[in-house]
């Protein structure tokens, strides 16, 4: 199952990013982009681990489908090993559908990695730790970008796992924030 699918001809087909990423730089801060194939959450996690814990996720669910209200759900500090405890209980769920962003942040290296709906990471902090997690990945400069007619899906199939996510620690709650509002 994918988040995305796109147009081909006549008809809806899944979407895979290449594994690509590039860097780019404005007058405050420079970013990684890079595309997550096929949804895998082995990028976000690899990019998260180089980062010093604790960490913080930040689950931003735009498009609720009755597992909780719309929001901004901030988890508690999390060790390096209770990350990856929660990525590999929802890594199907999180590889799968487009309800939501998840952000990780570690406070320490003031660096905030973000997997996006579109299966996409932006990365914001230490650049060449980045850029060499990739490379060793087997990710490749190129374009990440979604740039042309798509679908992100919304799966009943993840209901379960969507709420059995909100319940699995104590989220804080806040509203969604204008720039978190579903956009294609």
């Amino acid at each position: 199952m994918q988040k995305l699918s796109h147009a081909i001809a006549d008809s809806w087909v899944p979407y895979s990013h290449k594994a690509v990423f590039s860097v780019s730089a404005n007058d405050l801060s420079e970013r990684i982009l890079a595309g997550v194939p096929g949804g895998d959450p082995t990028p976000f996690v690899h990019l998260v681990s180089c980062l010093e814990p604790p960490y913080f996720l930040l689950y931003v669910l735009h498009t609720p489908r009755g597992e909780g209200e719309p929001g901004r759900y901030q988890s508690p500090a999390m060790s390096q090993q209770q990350f990856h405890e929660f990525v590999q209980r929802f890594g199907n769920f999180l590889s799968s559908d487009a309800r939501f962003d998840i952000w990780a942040h570690s406070s320490s290296d003031q660096a905030t990695v973000v997997w996006d709906r579109h299966n996409q990471i932006f990365a914001y902090g230490p650049i060449d730790r980045y850029s060499s997690e990739l490379r060793a990945l087997g990710f490749v400069h190129g374009d990440a970008s979604i740039s042309f007619a798509h679908q992100h899906h919304y799966r009943h199939e993840c209901d379960a796992d969507a709420s059995a996510l909100l319940n699995s620690m104590n989220w804080s709650h806040s509203p969604l924030r204008p720039e978190d509002e579903q956009r294609l």
